[in-house]
């Protein structure tokens, strides 16, 4: 290990064991959803202080998971020669076995800044994609304005968010895996077209309580800052730099002890930009590890340059539409909760252009939840899974429309509110595929296993 890495890593366990020894002596912070078992189906932010401001408080939080995965594999994909070794199979899989996944860690800080206002810094201290500590992201909510005399209309209704952080578009990400983060999904794995990006931006929100919220977004469209000027668009030439634009509308009432319905709708648009992430900003990688995943790295003639690794096929059991250089998205989502049995679906569509291509693919989902929540505080949880995505993949597949099914069951076992442990069965299949990819009838089972801890 290099020294640089030791001590980032010796940070991290420090860190861990101070979070660790001020679990019991947590700061209340307004307007935060809980990272244990009481944050799930929490979506935007709740409105509303309930606890006087009295000075900067700081809480530590944290969230960690470990999977055993046994999953099996095969593919109908026919033998094709390497161009530097013609003895290698291009389409041959990773030879894949029963074992434990690395395990992932994330570290939070949320802070009160002041009366409504309050600041959130994410980290990852360990992740299948990148081994090093980083920042996930940042930001700050204002839920009231004390620096303009808190006004009645902004305390009552409002929420601004600025910063670099995860952005609000669709119902999805609130339930999906954000590396250590595992305790609000069901599942192990995230949807196979998963719309999760962190941009620098800002987010206005109008909250009625009444159960209306409407929110409009305005971010960078990039992962990272970035200040080259790339000049002038010129079409089927370059590409600049152009704003992401998204906006939500939602309805989400409880009705009376028993019955919760949310319905919301998202869009998010970039018509133009260097290299946007929407589908592709997961920096942390899928636990699916190296399912469906080829045994060489190879270039457009055919020669091998590697072997995969853990690392640079982080991305496991997903599929990236590609819509870097101009995309447009819209997700619908409901959420239907009776007692214990909780219906959550997703619909989405979206359409756009990598670059040097010149006309619009379009790739979309379906994903339907069912899950029933039961005993006391719904300790023990059941859920079923139905994830389809389909379109147009582009490059050497374009003008083929192939399509990927999962079905997946998980049990789930809150042993205390901060501790989870779950197992899943998933199957995914390969559809359409041509026999030039390593996923023709492609096809990955079997069993994981979860232990998760969030605080």
């Amino acid at each position: 290990m290099k020294p640089s890495n030791f001590l980032k890593s010796l940070i991290a366990f420090t860190l861990f064991l101070g979070a660790i020894s001020v679990m019991a002596q947590q700061p209340v912070i307004n307007n935060y959803r809980p990272n244990a078992q009481e944050g799930i189906n929490i979506f935007e932010s709740p409105k509303g202080d309930v606890t006087p401001f009295e000075g900067i408080k700081v809480r530590i939080g944290g969230s960690f998971t470990q999977q055993y995965q046994a999953l099996s594999q095969e593919s109908t994909a026919p033998f094709r020669a390497a161009e530097s070794d013609s003895t290698k199979n291009l389409n041959e899989l990773f030879p894949l076995g029963p074992g434990f996944n690395l395990a992932s860690a994330n570290l939070n800080l949320d802070v009160q800044l002041a009366d409504g206002i309050r600041l959130a810094l994410e980290n990852y201290m360990s992740s299948r994609h990148h081994s090093e500590f980083w920042v996930k992201g940042g930001y700050i909510q204002f839920d009231k304005l004390p620096f303009f005399g808190s006004p009645e209309f902004w305390t009552k209704y409002i929420t601004a968010k600025v910063g670099h952080m995860e952005i609000n578009y669709g119902d999805q990400h609130f339930r999906r895996t954000d590396n250590g983060n595992s305790l609000w999904n069901p599942f192990i794995g995230e949807t196979i077209m998963d719309a999760f990006a962190t941009e620098i931006g800002g987010e206005l929100y109008f909250k009625h309580p009444s159960g209306i919220m409407a929110m409009a977004g305005l971010s960078a469209g990039l992962i990272n800052g970035d200040v080259k000027d790339y000049g002038d668009f010129v079409e089927g030439t370059n590409y600049t730099k152009g704003p992401s634009v998204y906006f939500k509308l939602a309805f989400d009432r409880q009705f009376g002890d028993d019955f919760r319905f949310r319905l919301s709708g998202s869009m998010y648009n970039n018509q133009n930009t260097i290299r946007n992430t929407i589908y592709g900003g997961d920096r942390t990688g899928s636990r699916y590890f190296m399912a469906m995943e080829p045994n060489y790295l190879y270039d457009s003639k055919g020669n091998i340059t590697g072997n995969t690794s853990y690392s640079a096929q982080a991305f496991s059991g997903r599929i990236n539409p590609g819509f870097t250089n101009e995309v447009n998205a819209i997700m619908v989502n409901t959420l239907i909760k009776f007692k214990g049995l909780e219906l959550f679906g997703t619909w989405e569509t979206a359409k756009g252009l990598k670059k040097g291509e010149t006309a619009e693919r379009t790739f979309g989902q379906y994903s339907a939840e069912l899950t029933y929540r039961f005993l006391k505080n719904e300790q023990l949880f059941i859920s079923g899974r139905y994830n389809s995505a389909s379109g147009d993949l582009g490059g050497a597949l374009a003008g083929t429309d192939v399509s990927i099914n999962r079905l997946a069951g998980a049990l789930g076992w809150f042993i205390t509110p901060n501790l989870l442990a779950k197992v899943e069965y998933v199957q995914q299949t390969y559809v359409d595929f041509p026999n030039t990819d390593y996923r023709n009838g492609g096809k990955f089972s079997g069993i994981m296993v979860e232990a998760a801890v969030g605080f």
